[in-house]
């Protein structure tokens, strides 16, 4: 039985509106969104109909309508590898204390937040350690789980951090997050005819592939060439794997998607394959350059790793306690 169906929630660091697909697919009833990103909130609006809410420091907690579920891909800079690693040094890592602020006040039945997997080491798990306290304190039960996207169905090497947590009244004291489906699927399957993608190659004199013939293939990503001294955008992958992780940022002639040799031609990967290896229906819209479209889908989420920790979260009822009235929550 789906517990999901008629819900409400609310999307916030909306982005492209990845998390809403996923809940909208059990039923669940979107009844405010927040991204401040103002290209993001152009491809929000082409796919949803509405345009989110901005900058969510600057909306009060009340002005926020009650809901039944809390959803966020918070900004992961301050957390990633790449980044500096400041965390709660980082202003934007305080950005977590802005979810905190409204839980508090309004209390949803669930949290659904997703992060990089890098938070889990951050300052020696310091960081997701006073995270959970946070949440934990706030009277939630806290779950957290890695998992990459490449063991779910999606032609992506995606590793990241999700936290699935249920207010401590609705009693439910275990979770278990989805095992992989392992489903055979290779980034060769989801990419354009060449005839579309002519604009995406790479030719350059200093691009170096290996002797190697690559028949068999697997769930992650095969590196067979170099582009110049093979730093970061710059390593050619073989479509018989998976997409590296796509990325809002870095350099490079393989900037933000990765390199791959296809029909014997090196290029990056056009937006509308971003989508795919993303997990987003082949229907939506991109109203963005491609520079930002790029930047949207490195920064958006796996749908299909949601629908499969949702399908496991649907089977709990979340119905069993009513939504306290927010001057009771915040007394």
């Amino acid at each position: 039985m789906n517990q999901l169906r008629n819900m409400s929630f609310i999307d916030l660091f909306a982005g492209i509106g990845g998390f809403r697909i996923a809940l909208e697919k059990f039923g669940a009833n979107c009844v405010f969104s927040s991204e401040k990103d103002k290209y993001a909130k152009i491809t929000y609006e082409a796919n949803f109909g509405d345009i989110p809410a901005g900058d969510i420091t600057k909306i009060k907690s009340e002005d926020i309508p009650p809901h039944d579920i809390l959803c966020a891909g918070f900004p992961c800079q301050p957390f990633s590898i790449s980044g500096k690693q400041k965390g709660f040094e980082d202003s934007r890592g305080t950005l977590f204390f802005e979810i905190a602020r409204i839980v508090k006040y309004h209390r949803p039945k669930m949290l659904f937040l997703e992060n990089v997997a890098n938070l889990r080491r951050h300052k020696d798990g310091k960081t997701i350690d006073n995270m959970i306290k946070i949440l934990k304190d706030l009277e939630y039960n806290v779950f957290t789980e890695i998992l990459n996207a490449s063991d779910f169905g999606v032609p992506q090497s995606r590793k990241r951090l999700y936290f699935v947590c249920f207010r401590k009244e609705l009693g439910i004291m275990n979770f278990s997050f989805p095992k992989p489906t392992l489903e055979d699927i290779a980034l060769e399957d989801i990419l354009l005819p060449d005839s579309e993608t002519e604009k995406y190659i790479i030719d350059r004199d200093d691009i170096y592939m290996k002797d190697i013939t690559i028949n068999d293939r697997k769930l992650k990503p095969i590196r067979i060439g170099t582009i110049n001294k093979g730093g970061q955008g710059e390593r050619i992958y073989s479509p018989k794997g998976h997409a590296i992780t796509l990325s809002a940022h870095g350099g490079g002639p393989g900037a933000k998607t990765g390199a791959y040799l296809v029909n014997n031609k090196v290029r990056k990967l056009a937006p509308r394959e971003c989508a795919l290896a993303q997990g987003f229906p082949p229907d939506f819209k991109i109203p963005v350059s491609d520079s930002q479209a790029w930047k949207q889908f490195g920064n958006s989420v796996a749908v299909p790793v949601l629908i499969k920790i949702l399908e496991k979260v649907s089977k709990y009822n979340l119905k069993t306690s009513s939504l306290k009235t927010s001057i009771e929550a915040v007394s």
